[in-house]
């Protein structure tokens, strides 16, 4: 009988406060720009060749292609939604790289809670580069 090794138990980095407030931050300024319909704050934690695979699945690739989706999208369909965000977890994969998972719930324009619960789920990656921490990738997942 042969016994296949057990894959390795990753150790993830401890984070500083500022690590974590600064994250928190890429997380708060999303939900503002969201709720004002700023499509500039939304995007402007995005590395110039970051990668955002949307709620409806479409996969945008670089800045560029994801901040002309977001403008469509906060000037269109989107004009009149509202949410809230949650940091849920931050992983540090790295000192220099870490997964940030957010949930989000709908509100109305006063930011009073329309779901119970969170309706999506978002995975981030994001890296320190030079002293700040950039997005160089998103992915939403709508709970069912």
């Amino acid at each position: 009988m042969t016994t296949a090794a057990l894959p390795p138990l990753v150790e993830y980095s401890s984070p500083a406060e500022d690590d974590i407030a600064a994250i928190r931050q890429i997380i708060a300024d999303t939900e503002t720009a969201y709720n004002t319909n700023d499509a500039e704050l939304m995007t402007k934690h995005f590395a110039r060749n970051a990668t955002v695979v949307n709620a409806m699945g479409v996969t945008l690739s670089g800045v560029d292609e994801i901040v002309e989706s977001t403008r469509q999208g906060l000037a269109g369909f989107l004009r009149e939604e509202h949410v809230r965000y949650d940091l849920l977890d931050v992983l540090f994969v790295r000192p220099d790289v870490a997964l940030a998972y957010k949930g989000a719930r709908a509100t109305d324009a006063e930011g009073n809670l329309l779901d119970p619960e969170h309706v999506m789920k978002v995975l981030y990656v994001v890296v320190k580069e030079d002293g700040r921490w950039w997005a160089v990738a998103r992915h939403h997942t709508l709970v069912r």
